[in-house]
């Protein structure tokens, strides 16, 4: 094993680790938290392939933002590269979610005042991820209406499913406007597993969707039927992290395995903690089947993840390469930028935004961020320390 491949991995697990302590906010925030640590500054990916890379993440099943940050890991460091950028990124709230599941009649932070300012935290961050990506897949006319007509319908029509009916017809428009642009010259991106690999992959997925469900049903391990369940939810839901929870809501509340009240306080403490809200699966299986349980919902339902990537990836250097292909991610990449500015005002701003002090913090922070180029991590520590001053005020 080469001597860079180890470095490789050591900043990977550096830096995931520092996001998955530091990146509140949701899933929108987490991608301005990516593109400000490993675009701007590690500069590991330019603006085009991890635009290009949010977008296919868009068109796959399960969290989109854990893909986006293990597809980071995986161009920089190969598979084990992709499965620690995930460890680090996702570690974090995991343990926090075992250790509350634990306590959590004990354990109430859902009123606290530092939740409040890590919501203004990431409107801050957001807007300027919003900016830096409309400056670059929205350069014309065409593309900048492109995005309002999408922020627009997702405003009004607010659901996943329209999400991905957006982003459908802005790739059939981006493929019919675009495929004749001479694209700035594209950087392939290193994959270190074959087309063949990927197969294999998908073909892993689909064996293990339908054999899981033969074998929970004849079977009296807890532990194989919670796998087999979160396995299923991260192979087929698309949206993301709020569009799993009524998901799993109908998985264990009907069933028995948890009653509505301790579903909901999980959900709570879940909003509460950094990294993807797909970790909720930890503390329901813990409150299940202890930490077996959380092993099987977890390492069930963030699976599919590195299965859809492994399969995906090896193909999509190639597909780049083709005008009609970056019709579509071009026309895809557009329409993004409005989803975004659609989840920039619903949830992000909604939530954190109730007053006048609220906006001054937010400018505040946003010109630490974009201006005087402070770190996201920081960002989050003045966040915080400022709305506790503000409270005492």
């Amino acid at each position: 094993m080469s001597q860079s491949k180890k470095s490789n991995w050591l900043e990977i697990l550096r830096t995931s680790t520092k996001l998955g302590f530091t990146s509140f906010g949701g899933p929108i925030a987490h991608l301005a938290y990516f593109k400000d640590e490993y675009i701007d500054r590690k500069k590991w990916l330019d603006d085009k392939t991890y635009a290009d890379i949010i977008a296919l993440c868009q068109f796959l099943p399960g969290p989109a933002s854990s893909q986006v940050g293990i597809a980071i890991g995986m161009l920089r460091g190969g598979f084990i590269g992709g499965l620690i950028s995930w460890f680090g990124f996702t570690m974090p709230s995991i343990l926090v979610l075992i250790l509350f599941a634990m306590l959590y009649q004990s354990f109430d932070l859902a009123d606290a005042g530092f939740i409040h300012s890590l919501k203004v935290v990431a409107a801050a961050v957001v807007l300027h991820a919003l900016m830096g990506l409309g400056k670059k897949l929205t350069p014309d006319k065409p593309r900048i209406a492109m995005a309002l007509a999408a922020a627009l319908i997702l405003l009004l029509y607010p659901s996943a499913w329209m999400q991905l009916v957006i982003i459908f017809a802005a790739g059939v428009f981006g493929w019919k406007m675009f495929s004749g642009l001479n694209p700035s010259k594209i950087q392939p991106f290193p994959v270190t597993f074959s087309k063949k690999a990927g197969i294999a992959s998908l073909s892993i997925l689909v064996g293990l969707l339908i054999f899981l469900p033969v074998l929970a049903r004849n079977t009296d391990s807890l532990f194989i039927q919670l796998f087999d369940t979160f396995f299923r939810v991260g192979s087929l839901v698309f949206g993301g992290g709020h569009v799993v929870l009524p998901m799993l809501e109908r998985e264990v509340v009907p069933t028995g395995l948890l009653s509505a009240g301790d579903f909901l306080a999980g959900y709570g403490m879940a909003q509460a903690v950094p990294g993807p809200l797909f970790t909720f699966s930890s503390y329901l299986g813990t409150m299940i089947q202890g930490v077996s349980g959380a092993v099987a919902a977890t390492a069930g339902i963030f699976l599919p993840s590195f299965l859809f990537l492994v399969a995906a990836l090896p193909f999509l250097n190639e597909l780049r390469k083709r005008p009609a292909f970056q019709g579509v991610l071009t026309g895809v990449n557009a329409s993004v930028v409005g989803i975004l500015l659609a989840a920039f005002y619903d949830p992000v701003l909604k939530s954190s935004i109730l007053s006048g002090e609220d906006f001054a913090l937010a400018a505040i922070l946003f010109s630490l961020l974009h201006f005087f180029k402070v770190p996201a991590w920081a960002i989050v520590i003045i966040g915080v320390a400022a709305g506790a001053v503000l409270n005492m005020l």
